[in-house]
């Protein structure tokens, strides 16, 4: 629904035409000066201005330059009498988008609103789109050659077509707003609004106002009317990231919308139907969160028509050197330098391969972009790396997981298998590269090989 705020000094004419548009299906907004106007538009999404050119303090002419200082897409009518016909015509010329002669007929003024209005819808498409070609949310984006991950390519291309919502899970970090946007962009809607919210950033009061909008009034700090972010997405998809931390009120809100495709901002009473796609994520085990009464069971299954877990980087260790690449690319591009980072020394490829990565692909990334930032060469050294994850790693290398009871002997031989296996495993078992991997002798490698029982034709 469409939202057109009409402005004009004439304190009985702005209800009139609030009448006659919102007959026509229109949301209305109203203001009867050119401050009062410019004040709804800093706390409003508003897709038309209707505005008389004689107005006291500031006319419209005025008004119409500072719309479009913040706003240069944005529709603007004039309304003017036969004496200020030439304004108008300059009013055009600084960008206004028609003008209308008072007095005029309802038939006449909801014509020029609805081509407005269409023309408006038009540009807010082509922007959307113009920022899905810009962010390039594809498949190719979501690096992973690992059989988990390829899983995970192959659900996303089955849902993207429809309009099922959609339940992703995961820890933190592995990125689950990129599969959202991977399904949004590859979908019917992706020329339509991609509306993010995190559920967890605001707390209830403000979240409902966030997710549902408000009226005027609803409360103290409402000056104006403003739209949620269901409204906002309507005819293209609403990803609700931490959906967990919902409170109870706000999931029977939810649901509702899910079951009945309507919503009523904040101090409203007039359903507003919406079409749109939703998508949820969480990092907590929401089955859990159900035994426990923290989360509706009659919500889990309406949101889990289709599910997604994004495994933690830890599990998917064969991405690690695709990963790896792709961020030194990427920031390679976007920092200017005359000795572009193109890679990474031995020492530190193997403290990224034995790290744990708790903060996941999130990690990894803000690691390798700090590291760039202070490496002077082409290839980054164990100084170029963060101090705190250079802490971190030496706080955790090879611990996690082994009994309080192991032996130093039987835990030093494990860890070595282990990253002999993994070694072969990233080299595709070339024997003389992975010796190059874990700084030692070909022949060196292959006595632990036998040593440890490895063929390589078993490693997986």
């Amino acid at each position: 629904m469409e939202t057109i705020l009409i402005v004009d000094d004439e304190k009985n004419y702005p209800p009139i035409l609030s009448a006659v548009l919102e007959e026509e299906g229109f949301a209305t907004l109203t203001a009867n000066s050119g401050r009062e106007a410019l004040e709804i538009l800093n706390n409003s999404d508003v897709d038309l201005v209707l505005t008389d050119m004689k107005m006291p303090s500031m006319d419209g002419m005025e008004l119409l330059e500072r719309i479009k200082t913040k706003n240069a897409d944005l529709p603007v009518i004039m309304m003017t009498a036969y004496g200020t016909v030439e304004r108008a015509v300059q009013a055009m010329q600084k960008g206004a988008y028609n003008y209308i002669l008072k007095p005029f007929d309802n038939e006449t003024l909801v014509i020029y609103v609805n081509k407005a209005v269409s023309m408006y819808r038009v540009i807010k498409e082509n922007r959307y789109l113009r920022d899905a070609v810009k962010l390039k949310y594809s498949f190719s984006n979501i690096i992973g050659k690992s059989k988990t991950m390829q899983d995970v390519f192959e659900i996303i291309r089955k849902v993207a077509p429809t309009n099922a919502t959609v339940l992703i899970e995961g820890e933190s970090g592995t990125g689950k707003e990129l599969a959202a946007k991977a399904i949004h962009f590859n979908s019917p809607r992706r020329g339509k609004p991609f509306i993010a919210v995190n559920c967890s950033a605001l707390a209830e009061n403000l979240l409902e106002s966030e997710l549902f909008g408000h009226e005027k009034g609803a409360f103290t700090g409402a000056i104006a009317m403003k739209k949620g972010r269901f409204e906002m997405a309507d005819e293209g998809t609403l990803f609700l990231d931490e959906i967990g931390e919902l409170s109870q009120s706000l999931q029977v809100k939810l649901l509702r919308v899910l079951q009945e495709k309507v919503v009523e901002r904040v101090g409203g009473v007039k359903p507003l139907s919406v079409n749109i796609r939703i998508i949820a994520a969480t990092n907590k085990q929401l089955k859990e969160e159900m035994e426990q009464g923290r989360f509706r069971e009659d919500l889990f299954y309406r949101l889990n028509v289709v599910n997604i877990v994004l495994p933690p980087l830890k599990q998917r260790i064969d991405d690690l050197r695709l990963l790896i690449d792709h961020f030194i690319k990427k920031y390679a591009d976007e920092h200017d330098s005359d000795t572009p980072v193109k890679g990474l020394d031995n020492e530190v490829e193997r403290l990224f391969n034995n790290y744990n990565w708790p903060g996941n692909v999130r990690e990894l990334e803000n690691v390798i972009e700090r590291a760039m930032i202070m490496c002077p060469a082409e290839i980054i050294r164990v100084s170029d790396l963060p101090r705190d994850f250079r802490n971190n790693v030496d706080s955790s290398m090879y611990l996690d997981g082994i009994p309080n009871n192991a032996t130093l002997y039987k835990t030093l031989a494990l860890v070595e298998k282990n990253m002999i296996k993994r070694a072969l495993k990233l080299t595709n078992n070339v024997q003389s590269n992975a010796a190059e991997l874990l700084g030692i002798g070909k022949s060196g490698l292959s006595k632990k090989i036998s040593r440890h029982e490895l063929s390589q034709d078993i490693v997986e």
